[in-house]
């Protein structure tokens, strides 16, 4: 049984509660004929003899617990003694290192000490040695006639005749100018001839690859005074290369990197040359391909596509040949770049928003022209106006007939797709500005790009629109017209949304944080609110239009026996009532669709207040008998019926107050206090509005009915 606890004790993890599960178990198991025959000190015993069982385990687990202690107690204080002998060792050693170093110390200070010595002694003698042979040279070029010795007549051995040329050459200017001007004319002479020789074999080694001796030749040449003559062959040739004339931008890089590695086994300032070699590259072959390519400027969108082209390649270039080391001035590509396009991005707004007003020109005349429109000098103002409305008081009142105004056939000359269009170039003329503007100058920049599709837009499209469609609103007449200022007034609202939106996106992030930004919010402000006025001004003419229509349509149209007729018909709404009543739903849908907001309810509630107006005039005009009061109630309920289109609590009211009033045509004498005490007509505060209706009955005077009304006040 200990050999099972055990295998249970040594099991990961070990539950407690498990085990005794496990133990109570195994002892319920033995009661074979069910719970009947359970015998609790069964358990009992069990769990005793298992406390035992794991007593003599533990006293086990405790005696191999001390054994495997002072085992490793031993094994520690082996380690411990292992350790003190080798610290013992590692201080001999430590101490013999010392000492080896104090002596290897010592003999290096006599090594140094002699060979200082030595080089003292050997100085003078090696400067003896070539003052020696540089007077021995000399005495060559003192000499009359022609310079013999062999090293400067050896093409082979150039390389030492130019170490000995330079050094003599030093030496011929300090001396007496009077005394050796032979000499030293001969030393001149022979010092550019050397120079010559090294450079023409700079370039040969150069053609061969061979780049050792091309490293020699210019170590030698960097204490001539024409060294600058080697870094230019170098460049001259190693830019000996056919550049594309379609794209040399990519051949500047794989160019300039071959001559990079190069430049830095050869020569000892490698800087230097490289700023140099990308100034040739950007001075002789990159601005000669730009000054042809920018040439003509007969198409100034052409030129400017190709300058933006050559601009951001030349930029990204740059970009490009930033990784390589060229001095310690990290603009200087940039400076490169300005300095080629410096006259080019001086007049560059100049031109690109001359371009942009061509650009809008033509887009509006192509617009124009589709739809057979030319342009019209319009008038505007007081005396427009008046003309407008002297034509309209002749045709209604005088009879005479006048040439109608041109409606265009309902055509706005509004376009969103010529919106778009404009914008469109717009977005690749501020891209433009983006990428040619100078820091300083691009708010301003963007400002007048902007100020060119405003006018285009505000002024040269929607305001001529907007004039031309308050012209077009004709003087009423009794030919059913539609009114079309309404698809004016929705299209130039969505073109207001576009420009909005195209600012926002492309031109305010360029001048928000700059004066130009307030400034344009003035003018914008301004500028829209102009617009607005006249929309305001033309909704108000159309809503004159429309109802001065029914006047005029309702004034001839119908006649005085629809409401006063000699024999009883039926009660039917007049044809001149339905015609109105139709012609006002299409306005009011038009309306509907048109505008929106709080735009669509005070035109509604207006159009509404001056129909009622209308109508309540015109009923005004007439004498009713009883059917015909009933007549005008059917009118006035098909009127009332197409004033609930309009939405507006204040119109329904009026009708609503109009249809009350009618009724007072039809009700008995005696029952007039009645009604007029009622609920719609009681609120009216002037009493002379029923009156005056109740005038309006053919029995007025017969059925004496002043005499019913003496209750009223203000009668």
């Amino acid at each position: 049984m200990i050999q099972q606890f055990l295998k249970e004790l040594e099991q990961e993890p070990f539950n407690h509660e498990e085990f005794v599960e496990r133990l109570a178990w195994r002892t319920v198991d033995d009661f074979k004929d069910g719970i009947d025959c359970f015998e609790p000190h069964i358990i009992y015993e069990t769990f005793l003899q298992a406390i035992k069982d794991l007593q003599i385990l533990q006293e086990r687990q405790q005696k191999k617990c001390e054994k495997l202690e002072e085992i490793c107690q031993e094994g520690e204080n082996s380690h411990w003694q292992e350790v003190a002998l080798f610290q013992e060792k590692n201080r001999l050693t430590a101490s013999l290192f010392q000492e080896l170093d104090e002596r290897i110390n010592f003999v290096a200070a006599k090594v140094i000490h002699l060979g200082d010595h030595l080089e003292n002694i050997n100085i003078p003698r090696s400067r003896s040695v070539e003052a020696q042979k540089l007077m021995t040279y000399f005495s060559e070029f003192l000499s009359p006639g022609p310079v013999l010795a062999e090293i400067f007549i050896n093409k082979e051995e150039v390389f030492e005749a130019a170490e000995i040329i330079q050094k003599l050459h030093m030496i011929a200017q300090e001396l007496p100018a009077a005394k050796f001007e032979e000499a030293r004319k001969k030393i001149s002479t022979k010092y550019d001839e050397i120079e010559r020789t090294l450079i023409e074999e700079f370039v040969k080694a150069h053609r061969l690859n061979d780049i050792t001796k091309m490293k020699e030749i210019a170590s030698i040449l960097s204490q001539f005074k024409s060294y600058s003559q080697c870094v230019d062959a170098f460049i001259e040739e190693s830019q000996q290369v056919s550049f594309g004339v379609k794209d040399i931008f990519k051949e500047v890089l794989p160019l300039t990197k071959r001559n990079f590695a190069l430049t830095k086994e050869v020569f000892s300032s490698p800087e230097q040359v490289m700023a140099k070699f990308v100034l040739n590259l950007y001075h002789l072959k990159l601005q000669k391909h730009i000054v042809s390519s920018l040439a003509c400027k007969s198409d100034t969108n052409r030129y400017l596509e190709n300058l933006m082209d050559l601009y951001t390649r030349t930029a990204q270039l740059s970009n490009e040949l930033s990784c390589f080391k060229m001095g310690t001035d990290d603009t200087y590509l940039c400076k490169l770049t300005h300095t080629i396009f410096q006259k080019y991005l001086d007049s560059y707004i100049s031109t690109e928003v001359q371009c942009l007003k061509e650009k809008c020109s033509e887009l509006l005349q192509i617009f124009y022209d589709s739809k057979d429109h030319q342009k019209k000098q319009l008038q505007t103002g007081g005396f427009q106006d008046l003309r407008r409305d002297i034509k309209a008081a002749i045709r209604t009142r005088a009879n005479i007939s006048i040439a109608p105004t041109e409606d265009y056939g309902g055509e706005t000359f509004l376009s969103e797709e010529l919106i778009i269009n404009i914008l469109d170039e717009a977005k690749i003329a501020f891209k433009r500005c983006v990428a040619l503007s100078r820091p300083t100058e691009l708010s301003n920049n963007a400002i007048q790009l902007l100020e060119v599709i405003v006018n285009a837009i505000l002024v040269e499209h929607i305001d001529y629109a907007v004039e031309l469609a308050m012209q077009t609103l004709s003087v009423p007449e009794t030919k059913m017209q539609r009114v079309y200022f309404f698809d004016v007034v929705k299209q130039s609202n969505f073109i207001v949304h576009l420009l909005e939106k195209h600012y926002t996106e492309h031109v305010l992030p360029l001048v928000v944080s700059t004066p130009k930004h307030g400034e344009y919010l003035l003018k914008k402000k301004f500028q829209l609110n102009q617009l607005e006025i006249k929309l305001d001004n033309g909704i108000d003419r159309a809503i004159n239009a429309i109802v001065g229509w029914v006047k005029v349509y309702l004034q001839v149209e119908q006649k005085k026996t629809d409401f006063k007729p000699d024999t009883d018909l039926d009660t039917l709404s007049s044809n001149a009532c339905l015609t109105v009543v139709q012609y006002m739903s299409e306005n009011i849908k038009h309306v509907r669709v048109s505008l929106d907001g709080t735009n669509r309810e005070l035109v509604m509630s207006e159009l509404g207040c001056r129909f009622h107006r209308v109508i309540y005039e015109h009923l005004q005009q007439f004498q009713y008998n009883s059917t015909g009061a009933m007549c005008v109630i059917c009118d006035v309920n098909e009127y009332r019926k197409c004033a609930k289109e309009l939405n507006s609590s204040l119109v329904n009211t009026l009708f609503d107050t109009l249809h009350a009033l009618c009724n007072l045509l039809l009700v008995k004498p005696e029952n007039l206090n009645q009604v007029c005490n009622g609920d719609h007509l009681g609120v009216l505060e002037d009493k002379s509005i029923l009156h005056n209706f109740i005038q309006l009955r053919s029995d007025y005077k017969n059925q004496k009915i002043a005499g019913f009304l003496k209750g009223m006040t203000n009668c």
